[in-house]
């Protein structure tokens, strides 16, 4: 009996109409009296779902789109079979994960994107209305380079392995893998290495990093338990010879060489990055060149970044921001460059050895921030999807920067920490919102947080 009622409606049909937009993905919808967030549908629409998540007694239900009874006029063909919701239940499994905005006009996407934005600005930062700090809009990137279509922007993608040893990508929410042979969203790059057509047996996992610089990439592989070393290498040796081919383990971050290197070589306003293995970059091509610009106007118009100029880089990755940072304080300036992994905090001490102004630290944000108090004149801030957190904000507020410079790809984690920061007196200064995620239902925003006068 506790299976069936963990089960409940799971696999049944219904009949919706779609309300708005929610975060994560999904349109709300009500069916009998109960939530259900809807993927795959645009506000307005009818249309038949199949209940992927409906235990009697949860509070929401999750559905899926399998038929579109009442369309709406921004809807379009998904450029991607195997993430076409309709279809792919009409074949009788899930949709991958990663496209779930790909049925509908880039244009309207942003649109949607923004509606999330200021709902989440409303309802967890505590905004009455829209701040005059933000023009409401989502601002598209790349598009010169992708001929607005959206398309091949990734220079990382993630693929899972089919039990059959087939490359593959999880179902949302969803241990169902399904096997693909295209990455629409991923660089030419990425689809030219043809990881569809090799035997991937023994192996869990796969990464890639094409480097939108055409330097060389590098294919990780995440051996199953038990994989003998020759497997892993007769893998490699299917792949072409200029790509980079390391063994990687999830939990251990350890690295193993099995050809070529063990890093790529990035490149972003006027300098060149080593990043390790699974170390962060960001995934649009065109992203890095998009933060800097706008993290680095913010300050310069503010009057908080300039030669001679204290300045912290927290969530420093392998330096992105740090390197232009140091290039604006100059060498009568210092920068503080956190990162809390051990490899990418080696990267960033790589990075930029060269610059005598900057400190690399490897640890927690606010436990370096308690170690090396200074007047900062101001931090750039980009946490992790799940943001800065309560604690953190304190130690940030209490390092008396005179600005603070917040990126952040997930607008609830942001909202949320923006709260913390009004309520102890701050204001948003200015916001951007950038479509770095074109076709998904991701959105970064960079903000610039002050002192209220």
């Amino acid at each position: 009996m506790a299976g069936e009622d963990q089960a409940g409606h799971t696999g049944e049909e219904a009949v919706l109409d779609v309300g708005p937009v929610a975060h994560g993905g999904h349109c709300v919808a009500r069916h009998e009296g109960r939530v259900v967030f809807v993927r795959h549908a645009i506000p307005g629409e009818k249309v038949r779902v199949r209940l992927t998540d409906a235990a009697d007694g949860a509070k929401f239900w999750r559905a899926d789109v399998i038929e579109v009874l009442e369309s709406s006029p921004d809807r379009v063909e998904h450029f991607w079979r195997a993430a076409d919701s309709p279809r792919a239940w009409s074949h009788g499994h899930p949709p991958v994960g990663g496209a779930e905005f790909g049925h509908i006009t880039l244009a309207r996407q942003r649109d949607l994107k923004a509606e999330v934005v200021a709902e989440q600005l409303t309802r967890l930062a505590g905004l009455d209305q829209l701040p005059s700090a933000w023009t409401g809009s989502v601002e598209a990137v790349g598009e010169k380079d992708d001929a607005g279509s959206g398309l091949g922007w990734r220079t990382r993608a993630s693929f899972s392995v089919t039990a059959g040893g087939k490359l593959g990508m999880h179902a949302h929410r969803s241990n169902h893998i399904v096997a693909v042979r295209e990455m629409p969203l991923a660089s030419e790059v990425i689809n030219a290495l043809r990881l569809w057509d090799l035997d991937l047996q023994g192996i869990e996992r796969v990464e890639v990093a094409a480097p939108a610089n055409g330097s060389r990439p590098l294919v990780l592989l995440a051996p199953a338990p038990g994989t003998k070393d020759k497997r892993l290498r007769a893998i490699a040796a299917e792949l072409p010879e200029d790509t980079s081919v390391a063994a990687f383990d999830p939990l251990t971050g350890a690295v193993t060489q099995l050809r070529g290197r063990t890093w790529v070589q990035e490149s972003a306003a006027g300098h060149e990055y080593r990043v390790s293995g699974e170390g962060f970059w960001q995934i649009h091509r065109d992203a890095p060149g998009t933060l800097v610009a706008a993290v680095t106007e913010f300050l310069r118009q503010g009057d908080f970044l300039g030669p001679g100029a204290v300045v912290a880089d927290l969530y420093a990755g392998a330096g992105l921001f740090t390197a232009v940072l140091a290039d604006a304080v100059g060498e009568t300036g210092a920068v503080l460059s956190v990162e809390g992994a051990p490899g990418t905090s080696r990267d960033a001490r790589k990075n930029l050895h060269s610059a005598p102004q900057v400190e690399v630290v490897q640890g927690r944000v606010e436990r370096v921030l308690r170690q090396k108090p200074r007047n900062f004149d101001a931090l750039v801030l980009d946490p992790p999807r799940a943001g800065a957190g309560k604690a953190v904000v304190g130690q940030l507020i209490a390092s008396r920067p005179r600005a603070i410079a917040y990126v952040s790809c997930d607008p609830a984690s942001f909202a949320r920490d923006l709260g913390y920061f009004r309520r102890s007196g701050w204001e948003l200064a200015g916001l951007r919102t950038f479509d770095l995620y074109p076709h998904t239902h991701h959105v970064e925003t960079v903000a610039l947080l002050a002192p209220a006068p």
